[in-house]
């Protein structure tokens, strides 16, 4: 008997631990993994190191040429010339060169890389764009794309847009999809079918009851961009579901420590 009690109290610790373990805050490397050797922004390269680092995603952003090609950069516009995303055409995007050497990047050459990449989800950034009529157009886009390549399990949606946002819950209802603007509560977000908040350190900082509230109500957090250990401390503190870095291995050093 005395056995039997010992071994069910055994399981329960491990029940416990393997909870907390799986609670634990997990990794989004911001414009995927850039900071690091031979690597940029959004690049093909930044996508594979996340991955090699075992980060949980790799956060990339999307917008939509002229000629309605999704491509994958961080700005409005883009060097050499200040052209504009949504008003240029692919042929000539894709021959701007980034600051690795690479090439901008097409979303469908970076879910072709992300078939590759078992140990890291992709974070889908949708970029404002001029209509709300563009934004649909890019949201159907991007979630065919996604579905095409058998990578549903893998993608996540964030947007700043609020009908960017609701567009992508409407199209990719079994997805998660946060909102990056920070002028919702969690009780709104919960309203319209987000499966959390993805938003700025400085607006969790500014409404800290947001995080009691956001897992209260069943939605994950997310917050970005945080750099230092002591921000990093404080996220995880607050029980940060998700962290968004440009240093993930900090971080992954910082959550050893936790």
């Amino acid at each position: 008997m005395k056995r039997k009690t010992f071994t069910l109290i055994a399981l329960g610790v491990l029940v416990a631990a393997t909870s907390t373990l799986s609670a634990k805050t997990k990794v989004i490397a911001h414009r995927g993994y850039w900071k690091t050797d031979g690597s940029a922004q959004n690049s093909l390269t930044s996508l594979r190191k996340a991955n090699a680092i075992k980060t949980y995603g790799s956060e990339l952003d999307v917008w939509l040429s002229t000629d309605g090609v999704p491509v994958v950069t961080h700005d409005r516009t883009i060097t050499p010339n200040k052209l504009v995303i949504e008003y240029t055409p692919y042929a000539v995007l894709k021959g701007i060169k980034l600051s690795n050497g690479e090439t901008v990047p097409s979303l469908q050459e970076y879910l072709t890389v992300a078939k590759q990449c078992q140990d890291t989800k992709l974070i889908i950034e949708l970029k404002s764009h001029s209509t709300p009529e563009k934004e649909t157009r890019l949201a159907e886009k991007v979630v065919e794309m996604v579905k095409i390549n058998g990578l549903e399990n893998k993608a996540e949606y964030i947007a700043f847009s609020l009908h960017m946002t609701k567009e992508l819950i409407r199209l990719a209802p079994k997805a998660d999809v946060f909102y990056l603007n920070g002028d919702l509560s969690p009780q709104e977000l919960k309203a319209i079918g987000c499966a959390g908040l993805d938003y700025h350190l400085g607006v969790m900082q500014k409404n800290e009851n947001w995080f009691k509230e956001a897992h209260e109500l069943g939605l994950k957090v997310n917050i970005w961009t945080v750099n230092t250990r002591e921000d990093m401390q404080y996220c995880i503190d607050k029980g940060a579901d998700f962290i968004t870095t440009d240093q993930p291995e900090l971080l992954q050093e910082v959550l050893k420590d936790n």
